[in-house]
C-alpha cells in the first residue's frame, strides 16, 4: 500500500518538535510524498503556540519543494461536550482540523462514557475532520460508537504510526480493534507518521502492517490519493457551507 500524504505532522511551534515547516515539506519532497499536513499542537499543549499563531498560517505557501501543504492544527480536546482549544473563528481558516485527547491540556476525563461522549461531540463540529490517536489507553472509548458516528458523519479516524512505535505503546490492542471497527462500519481512515522530526516524516510501516492485518484495503484509507484527500474536503466544505446556510 502506497501513501503519498503525511497529514499529521508538527514543526517546532508545536513546541516539543524540533524542525521548521520548510524542513518537514522538504522531507516529506525527498521520500516521494505529494502532501503533508502541519498540524501543530492547539495552544493549550504546554509550550504549543499561541492562537496568533493559527490565525496567521495564511502567510504560509501552499506548496513548498513541490509539496503540497495542508495548514492545520491537531487540537486538544478540552471538554466533555467537545469543546477544542481554539475558537471556530480560526478553525474555518484551516485547511484541516484533527483533534485528539492529550494529558495536560485541560481535559483527563472520568472514563469510558464521558470520553466517548466527547469524541463524538467533537466529531459532529463541523470544522473538525477527524480525530487522531484515538487508541490511545489513557482516555478509553467505546470504540464501536466512535467508528460508527465517525462513518455517519462522514469523518476519519486515524490509525497513527508513533502510538505503535515511540509513544502511547500500550495503544497496539486498542488501535488494531478500531482498525477491524472501520472495517466493519465501512469508516474512512488516515494512516499518519505524528512525525515531531524530519526523520519520521511519512513512517507507516507498523500502521500498514495493522491495517492490512486486520484487511483493510487501500480504498477505506484516504491519503492512498490526493484526489480522494481533495474530495473530502470538498465534501466537508459543501456540508459546513450547508449548515452555516440552514
Amino acid at each position: 500500500m502506497r501513501l503519498v500524504a503525511d497529514l499529521h505532522t508538527h514543526s517546532l511551534a508545536s513546541g516539543h518538535a524540533y524542525c521548521t515547516i520548510n524542513e518537514m515539506a522538504r522531507a516529506a519532497a525527498d521520500i516521494g510524498l505529494e502532501m503533508i499536513g502541519i498540524t501543530d499542537h492547539g495552544p493549550n499543549m504546554p509550550g504549543g503556540p499561541h492562537l496568533f499563531y493559527f490565525g496567521n498560517l495564511y502567510v504560509v505557501p501552499p506548496v513548498i519543494a513541490g509539496i503540497r501543504v495542508l495548514k492545520g492544527v491537531e487540537a486538544n480536546i478540552i471538554g466533555s461536550l467537545g469543546e477544542l482549544d481554539l475558537p471556530n473563528r480560526i478553525l474555518k481558516s484551516l485547511d484541516i482540523v484533527l483533534a485528539g485527547f492529550h494529558s495536560s491540556t485541560g481535559y483527563e476525563g472520568t472514563g469510558i462514557s464521558e470520553n466517548t461522549k466527547a469524541t463524538i461531540k467533537v466529531l459532529e463540529n463541523p470544522y473538525v475532520h477527524g480525530i487522531v490517536h484515538p487508541g490511545n489507553p489513557k482516555f478509553p472509548v467505546d470504540i464501536d460508537e466512535v467508528v460508527s458516528a465517525a462513518k455517519d458523519l462522514d469523518k476519519v479516524i486515524e490509525i497513527n504510526n508513533a502510538s505503535l512505535t515511540i509513544t502511547r505503546l500500550e495503544s497496539m490492542e486498542n488501535c488494531i480493534k478500531f482498525a477491524e471497527a472501520a472495517l466493519k462500519y465501512g469508516t474512512t481512515i488516515i494512516v499518519s507518521s505524528d512525525s515531531h522530526h524530519t526523520s519520521l516524516v511519512g513512517e507507516f510501516d507498523e500502521a500498514i502492517k495493522l491495517i492490512k492485518a486486520v484487511g483493510l484495503g487501500s480504498e477505506q484509507v484516504l491519503n492512498t490519493d490526493v484526489s480522494k484527500i481533495d474530495e473530502f474536503l470538498r465534501r466537508r466544505r459543501k456540508a459546513l457551507n450547508r449548515k452555516q446556510n440552514s
